[in-house]
């Protein structure tokens, strides 16, 4: 998830310049990563994903039962622009936001969600949400920045931060549209390949391909939830996508995303990659995602068999990977009841405090040991490769598949 993350702002930047791909490729040169705050969890550059990374790690603490350090608290509560929106990141938090700063719909939400859960917040929180409302798309959705393009990702994430404020998004409206009125237009219909699947975006002809990560994060925004959730009670019926996906409700629109994932999972156990060059690899973020979408609905017979792929394989990839991919997994444990202090013989929340700085109280986490603390690698929000490397990654993305796979949380092209 955090190269992808670092790649969009590289493809937005390289969009919105109109450099050509070729150019920057030749051209750009390694740029030393931000410094890293004291109450930034993570050691990676956070200059793409800072706030991201911060407000999943403090939401997985709170989801555990730790209490985060103030320091950390009070470094995502100061990333907070006048207007309520967020950037991905403000290496001078007391220097105001102008219009030269990018702030982007994702890490607003994410911050929305944090902060809610913590308490304490409710001006920010509700300055946010009215940012949020202000940029809301007429077709009832946002994009990743505003003014783009609606996107499944960016209007389930907006969505999550909606009830996590208190509001319904049902009833958050623009034009008449909500944002469940985008993503059903976003679904693809069950009579065509990948049926039930959520696509990203459409495509320049309008066509949707169906993707699984947008999926997972579809199946969240229709019943109106957020990155934590709990089991729900599966509804009576099969597990096969029907119905028309305009006439269906949330419920049923859920349903049939579930259906497809259930299906993409049941095989391996995961998810595949789409990056470029990483064919057969498996995805341990997104099939994280797939869990806690399945587990919301109540299909937690299906979430199981990913849940156990991921207690034996995904650990030394958060570990590489940092405090949200740590947070990810906790997230998918929560969801299916599972202790996330013993998953697959780890202690997820020991090692995630471990990334930044020590909680106010944290249960059963005093056993982190020395090799568990991520810090130890410099570059532990990202692939284990430096900084040098998100502009390669960056430049070969928008190069092979495009921006809008890029402008992303996550991956965008079809997945099996």
């Amino acid at each position: 998830m955090n190269v992808r993350r670092s790649a969009a702002a590289l493809a937005a930047a390289t969009v919105v310049l109109g450099a050509a791909v070729p150019a920057v490729a030749a051209t750009a040169s390694p740029t030393p990563p931000a410094a890293i705050p004291a109450g930034l969890y993570g050691t990676g550059d956070p200059t793409y994903d800072g706030v991201w990374r911060q407000s999943l790690a403090l939401l997985a603490q709170h989801t555990t039962g730790v209490a985060p350090a103030d320091a950390a608290v009070t470094w995502l509560a100061g990333q907070q622009c006048a207007n309520g929106s967020f950037a991905a990141f403000r290496a001078d938090a007391a220097k105001p936001c102008d219009a030269k700063l990018t702030v982007d719909t994702n890490s607003t939400a994410a911050a929305v969600q944090t902060l809610a859960a913590l308490g304490g917040h409710s001006a920010g929180t509700q300055k946010a949400v009215g940012w949020l409302k202000s940029v809301q798309n007429t077709d009832g959705g946002w994009g990743y920045f505003p003014g783009g393009a609606s996107d499944t990702n960016s209007t389930s994430v907006v969505a999550g931060a909606l009830a996590a404020a208190g509001q319904q998004p049902g009833g958050v409206k623009k034009a008449g549209k909500s944002p469940y009125d985008a993503l059903v237009k976003l679904s693809l219909p069950c009579d065509r390949a990948g049926g039930g699947a959520f696509a990203y975006q459409p495509d320049k002809k309008g066509g949707l391909a169906a993707n699984a990560d947008a999926t997972a994060a579809g199946v969240l925004g229709v019943l109106g939830k957020g990155f934590v959730t709990t089991a729900g009670k599966a509804s009576p019926g099969d597990h096969a996508c029907g119905g028309s996906s305009a006439a269906l409700t949330p419920d049923g629109l859920a349903r049939n995303g579930a259906a497809y994932l259930a299906g993409a999972v049941a095989h391996d156990g995961h998810l595949k990659s789409v990056l470029p060059g990483s064919a057969d690899q498996p995805d341990y973020g997104n099939t994280a995602d797939a869990v806690v979408a399945l587990a919301a609905l109540g299909w937690t017979e299906q979430a199981r068999k990913p849940l156990a792929w991921l207690e034996q394989n995904a650990v030394g990839w958060a570990k590489q990977n940092g405090p949200a991919a740590y947070a990810q997994l906790v997230f998918a444990a929560h969801a299916m009841g599972v202790d996330p202090h013993a998953f697959g013989g780890t202690d997820l929340v020991a090692q995630l405090n471990a990334t930044g700085p020590a909680p106010q109280s944290a249960a059963k986490a005093a056993g982190a040991t020395a090799s568990a603390d991520p810090k130890k690698a410099d570059d532990s929000d990202g692939s284990g490769t430096g900084y040098s490397l998100w502009l390669i990654i960056g430049v070969f993305l928008v190069a092979g598949i495009g921006i809008g796979f890029l402008i992303s949380v996550r991956g965008r092209k079809q997945q099996p």
